[in-house]
């Protein structure tokens, strides 16, 4: 029978869930709710993916300010450098509070004119207006208030990120500098602490190279419980999010083990091989902004071994411009469909793939699937995928 239909993506809706959950079964429950409501028949390799933030909501995976603090005391002594924060309420704000907490005396190395992620300092047009080269420029908080202006508001959030990170340290001594060279830290302290996520391994060795006597990254915070906190021995403190001014969320921990739980659970269900992954952030950029969205460490911490790999894709629109040219729509769609079926198992580096995206396929699906389940209101923290490794040729 000709299929005619592809991919589909489905969000699926489910009760809050609280800490303590037993989020295994909340899943399969809202997904039979779902299918039998709306008549769907799962298929072998449908992927059923959660978001992180259910699965570490569930393990009560938080830490408060106070658990922080005494991590960090622990590991710094007089001061505290940290070193490329991104600009964020949700993910940063919260751990800058811990880090006032501990008392010692901070000093802040903005990466300018944005951070890690895109967020914007200032209009990079202002830093060429003003010749200011921020490949070698280290400006100081006076400098910065003297070019861009007493205030600088975010583009989407309206926030001026330099005041309010200053204000949460308002009861610390806190200095602010600006620089993309992380050394730059060492010229105020030798205690550095990496807030990037994607740089921070390149940074912690150009640091540690450069002299510095402490050298720890968010990942290095948080890794074991304090005082009965949450914690992750993987990921630290990166991949947290705000749970209120004094409390974070972390990242799941023990992801393969739940991932491999509903599987069986959906496999005992349904009788079919369901693939299953927890998805964070996706990994795109918004074109206005120029945000990238993956502040979380890895968009997939953990899925079951059946989404391991890569796509290997023939590109349709190549091979119709070329190859099936000179062939009538019928024969063109006859060739397309057996070249799919007789493709080589592995197309890396062939004109047959030129234009295909090179990316993971969990990074691939976490990308669908955030973006389907959004950040709000939505409600439908779990995602049916159907389809997905269908393709041209099926039938």
């Amino acid at each position: 029978m000709t299929r005619y239909v592809g991919t589909v993506v489905r969000g699926i809706r489910t009760p809050i869930v609280k800490s303590g959950d037993e989020l295994v079964s909340i899943v399969r429950d809202s997904l039979k709710l779902a299918t039998d409501a709306e008549n769907i028949q799962i298929r072998d390799r449908d992927v059923v993916a959660v978001t992180e933030s259910l699965v570490a909501r569930a393990q009560n995976n938080y830490v408060n300010v106070d658990q922080i603090a005494k991590d960090l005391n622990a590991k710094f002594d007089k001061e505290i450098g940290i070193v490329f924060p991104i600009l964020s309420r949700n993910r940063f704000s919260t751990i800058l509070r811990a880090i006032a907490k501990t008392g010692k005396k901070i000093h802040i190395l903005f990466s300018y004119p944005s951070d890690e992620v895109g967020n914007a300092l200032m209009s990079p047009d202002l830093l060429i207006d003003k010749k200011i080269n921020p490949y070698s420029d280290v400006l100081e908080e006076k400098d910065y208030r003297r070019i861009f202006g007493p205030v600088v508001k975010h583009q989407f959030t309206g926030i001026d990120y330099v005041s309010l990170y200053k204000d949460i340290c308002k009861d610390n001594d806190c200095e602010i500098h600006f620089s993309n060279n992380p050394v730059t830290i060492l010229k105020y302290t030798d205690e550095a602490l990496i807030c990037s996520t994607h740089t921070r391994f390149n940074i912690k060795r150009i640091l540690k190279d450069a002299g510095a006597k402490v050298c720890l990254a968010l990942d290095d915070i948080m890794t074991e419980s304090i005082d009965g906190s949450g914690f992750n021995e993987q990921f630290g403190l990166l991949g947290s999010n705000y749970a209120s001014d004094s409390r974070l969320k972390l990242f799941p921990r023990n992801g393969q083990v739940f991932v491999d739980n509903l599987q069986k659970t959906l496999k005992d269900l349904y009788g079919k091989e369901i693939e299953v992954m927890i998805y964070g952030d996706g990994a795109f950029k918004d074109p206005v902004g120029k945000i990238w969205e993956l502040a979380d460490p890895v968009v997939s911490p953990a899925h079951t071994k059946g989404l391991v790999g890569q796509p290997n894709e023939l590109k349709i629109k190549y091979i119709a411009d070329t190859d099936l040219k000179d062939m009538n729509t019928e024969e063109a769609t006859k060739a397309m469909k057996d070249k799919i079926s007789h493709k080589n198992a592995n197309l890396v580096g062939t004109n047959e793939t030129l234009g295909t995206t090179p990316r993971r396929i969990t990074d691939l699906l976490g990308s669908l699937c955030d973006l389907t389940s959004g950040s709000g209101d939505k409600g439908t923290p779990v995602i049916l995928i159907q389809g997905y490794f269908d393709n041209f040729a099926s039938e």
